[in-house]
């Protein structure tokens, strides 16, 4: 029953020790750097450290972890052991995460926050951390308040505001300015108030705030305007904010004075006097009115008229035009016609009382007619208006002009008065006949109207003069014309997409149609780049990678709208500008050098290529050691590694070193590679003979020992590796009663008896032992002397050291030693069998007799020397007192006749 208790329970344990949560609230400056300290959760949560009453040997260490890293987690660090929450690297900007103008606005968190009970300022970023292990579980959640900073000055929306004024607006008229400041920052780090650099004594500012908080400015008028006195003030609009120190921003505010019709027609004159003659022809230009209004637009208006108290007769004689105020005569002059006239005009404005001109025309009676111009045109004519189109042939007929005298009393003649192209000659072979026409082509660009007058003089001096106006027609006879043939531009690489790049600008002298231009990329530009038809725009669509190209070059056209168009072209070339957006790279990630120890100081070790593909500073890398640089230094410019000191492979067999390059930019990119130096052994160490430790050491031989027996051993390392450290050793060198009486081992160094030892064989052997590594190009060898005492035991030792300190008188065995012997198969094979019989029986029979010799010999030595049994135990005598570490392993030998 109680375990079917425990199985029911137990969950709902678990359950309710992971429902525990626990809200920790923090506030911290935007703007901190990384570091500061924000809280700790293990002290604020009352969690037990390392100081609490319980051992902490007792006690599993605490774990903090962040339950989710979402946004809010990139802007702190949690220290996984203490609790302590610190600002990451990543600076936090209340204007950037706090986007809404109302409410809490949260991040970092899964659930929300209701905003009813922050205020409309906050910016929270809310973090789920789990406290671990299960005994203290629990999920905090961290709600972290940023406070606002005026890190941010006002900024109006637009450079220039305009703002419209009527003239007649009365004093203390309030006009909202509709683009105010806006300042990211909250509360009184945010707009306060406004100010005019000039106010000019008739304007001041005034701020509302509504509901929300948000400030208006208003404009109001303190002083009367006139348009007419002054029609626009320019001044600057300040605005600031309320931080410490304070922060402002400014936009030019330009105030128009928008007209009124506060003003009436007026003429200059109230009266003008014209003299006429009778004989004028009609559509004479007797006199022009002209009244001045100043106002602007439909206010400035004048229509002329006539009074009522103008006469139905000189109504009818001159013509009045209502729109210019062209007086003309409109009917014959006859000798009924009154010779004073008084025109009394009217200058009409809206709204207002008409200005008042009178014009006094005199009429001179002539007794003759004037000379009559008949003209017959032969072009286009319309309302006294000839119409040629330009570029029209040399000598192009107009129209030709009969002159006569209409009394045929007198002579007429006739030239031709006014400036252009044109010739009027008589027309052959008829009398009073005229021909006008051109002297060279027209153009509608350096021309488009002339006006010309044909003058006919009767021999009394009376002349007549005929006005005719050439209006010059345009034809497309003009190709646009770029402003420059050769456009460079430059722009950055990694810009934006659609960026602007110019503003292409072509003109066409030709009108209307005919002049307008529109641009086109030529077939070579690449599909990337954009050119507006109409404004002539030319923006990149993508992003561009100097990297990838630096330069591009090709044709833009400007075709205008005649037909047939013509056109032009011109060139654009645009260059990339490098940014620094390429770190260093390496040829290879890791690199590998193998050098021979005892490598000189500063020798060239191995060469670092590393490329950036920026250009200019950007691209210009310095290379440099990151560890180990006591001892290894690399040249910046070649990439040259070396080391300051010659190297050691028996000290230190490899090394590895990380690379670091750093370009030229700002910021600077940079990147590291690994290098690995391998150091190549040289046989440059001797083989070092650990045993014997000494010269003068000795050890006994019992004369009773077996051939074949292991008497002792010459131990040698080498420092060195390879075969470098492959030792061989040999004897170079004998002395003793029978000095052939012992062998060397060449690999292991061991020396054994070969022979047995007869009585005549007691006394001192001295071995000379060389120990050679095969180290290349010449091996390395040391010696040592073994001494072997061979004597059924030692009763006197000082006479034996006196033996040892003597010189010995030993020849040097010049012989390599042979570690392996190969058998030579061919000799074998080659010699006879019957030798090779006759050699092994005898060995046999001499082996035998040898044998059988040694038991006779030792069964009668026996019993003499049972007992000194205990004195034979102790058959090897130290070399010296001290033995080293490598002998520790080794156990001392006995030698007996077993």
């Amino acid at each position: 029953h109680l375990l079917l208790f425990l199985l029911f329970v137990g969950p709902f344990n678990c359950f309710a020790s992971y429902s525990r949560a626990t809200e920790l609230f923090y506030s911290l400056n935007e703007g901190l750097p990384a570091g500061v300290l924000i809280g700790s959760l293990a002290h604020d949560l009352r969690l037990p450290t390392a100081g609490g009453q319980h051992p902490a040997a007792l006690r599993p260490p605490l774990s903090f972890t962040l339950a989710s890293h979402g946004l809010g987690g990139q802007y702190v660090q949690l220290d996984n052991r203490s609790g302590e929450l610190h600002t990451s690297a990543v600076e936090i900007d209340r204007e950037a995460l706090c986007v809404e103008s109302s409410g809490a606005t949260v991040f970092g968190g899964s659930s929300a926050i209701s905003s009813s009970s922050l205020s409309s300022e906050s910016c929270l970023l809310l973090l789920d951390v789990l406290v671990l292990p299960q005994e203290y579980f629990r999920l905090v959640k961290v709600k972290i308040a940023i406070r606002d900073v005026n890190d941010n000055a006002p900024r109006f929306p637009v450079p220039h505001i305009h703002l419209s004024v009527p003239e007649n607006a009365p004093v203390n008229t309030r006009l909202a300015i509709e683009h105010p400041a806006l300042d990211p920052d909250m509360g009184t780090n945010g707009v306060q108030t406004y100010r005019l650099r000039d106010n000019y004594g008739v304007f001041t500012l005034d701020v509302e705030e509504n509901e929300s908080g948000e400030r208006t400015p208003y404009l109001i008028v303190m002083g009367a305007l006139d348009r007419e006195t002054q029609e626009e003030y320019v001044t600057v609009i300040v605005a600031e904010d309320g931080g410490t120190p304070p922060l402002v921003g400014s936009a030019t505010l330009t105030i128009g004075i928008s007209d009124i019709n506060d003003n009436c027609p007026q003429f200059n004159d109230s009266q003008l006097n014209v003299t006429l003659y009778g004989n004028s022809s009609l559509g004479t230009h007797v006199a022009t009115v002209h009244a001045v209004d100043m106002d602007l637009g439909s206010n400035a208006q004048v229509t002329y008229s006539y009074s009522q108290k103008v006469s139905e007769t000189s109504r009818d004689l001159f013509y009045l035009n209502e729109s210019t105020g062209v007086i003309t005569l409109s009917t014959k002059v006859d000798a009924d016609t009154p010779r004073l006239h008084r025109l009394i005009i009217l200058g009409n404005g809206p709204g207002c009382i008409p200005a008042v001109i009178t014009v006094l025309v005199t009429i001179i009676k002539v007794m003759m007619r004037p000379p009559e111009v008949v003209p017959r045109f032969i072009a286009n004519e319309m309302e006294g208006v000839v119409y040629l189109k330009e570029l029209e042939p040399i000598n192009t007929p107009i129209a030709f002009f009969t002159i006569k005298d209409p009394d045929e009393k007198y002579k007429v003649s006739c030239y031709l008065d006014g400036d252009g192209p044109f010739r009027l000659s008589p027309y052959k072979p008829y009398n009073n006949e005229y021909l006008l026409e051109t002297t060279k082509p027209l153009d509608f660009e350096t021309q488009q109207l002339y006006e010309i007058s044909i003058v006919a003089w009767n021999s009394e001096g009376f002349r007549v003069n005929k006005v005719i106006k050439v209006q010059v027609l345009d034809d497309n006879d003009n190709s646009p014309v770029f402003s420059e043939q050769l456009i460079e531009l430059s722009i950055e690489e990694n810009n934006v997409p659609n960026a602007f790049l110019t503003k292409l600008h072509a003109t066409d002298a030709d009108s209307g149609e005919r002049g307008q231009v529109s641009y086109f990329l030529g077939p070579d530009a690449p599909s990337y780049f954009a050119l507006d038809k109409t404004t002539g725009v030319l923006t990149v669509s993508t992003q561009l990678d100097r990297e990838e190209k630096e330069k591009y070059r090709y044709t833009v056209k400007a075709v205008d709208s005649g037909f047939p168009p013509r056109e032009a072209i011109a060139t654009v070339t645009i260059t990339v500008l490098d940014k620094n957006d390429n770190s260093p790279r390496f040829i290879n990630k890791d690199f590998s050098f193998f050098v021979p120890e005892n490598f000189p100081g500063f020798g060239e070790i191995g060469v670092i290529s590393v490329t950036d593909a920026d250009a200019g500073q950007n691209g210009w890398v310095a290379l440099s050691v990151m560890n180990g640089s006591d001892i290894f230094v690399i040249d910046t410019g070649k990439g040259v590694l070396r080391a300051k000191v010659s190297l050691d492979r028996e000290q230190q067999s490899s090394y590895i070193l990380w690379i670091e390059a750093v370009d030229g930019g700002d910021p600077a990119l940079s990147s590291t590679a690994k290098i690995t130096i391998l150091l190549l052994d040289i046989n440059d160490n001797p083989p070092l003979v650990l045993f014997p430790q000494s010269n003068m050491s000795y050890l006994l031989v019992l004369p009773s020992t077996l051939p074949g027996s292991l008497i002792t051993e010459v131990y040698a390392v080498d420092k060195d590796t390879g075969m470098n450290a492959v030792i061989a050793y040999s004897i170079i060198g004998r002395r003793g009663p029978r000095p052939e009486s012992f062998r060397i081992d060449p690999k292991t160094g061991n020396i054994t008896l070969e022979e047995s030892l007869m009585q005549n064989d007691y006394g001192l052997y001295r071995l000379l032992v060389k120990v050679s590594d095969h180290g290349y190009p010449e091996p390395l060898h040391s010696t040592v002397m073994v001494n072997l005492f061979v004597n059924d035991t030692v009763s006197n030792e000082s006479y034996i050291e006196s033996l040892l300190r003597k010189e010995p008188d030993i020849s040097i065995e010049e012989k390599q030693p042979q570690i392996s012997i190969e058998p030579t198969h061919k000799r074998m094979e080659s010699a006879s069998c019957m030798p090779t019989l006759v050699a092994l029986s005898v060995i046999s029979l001499s082996s035998i007799a040898l044998v059988t010799g040694m038991g006779i010999y030792i069964c009668l030595r026996k019993g003499k020397r049972h007992h000194r049994a205990d004195e034979n135990l102790e058959v090897q005598i130290p070399l010296n007192g001290r033995i080293n570490l490598h002998m520790l392993e080794k156990k001392p030998m006995e030698i007996s006749n077993i």
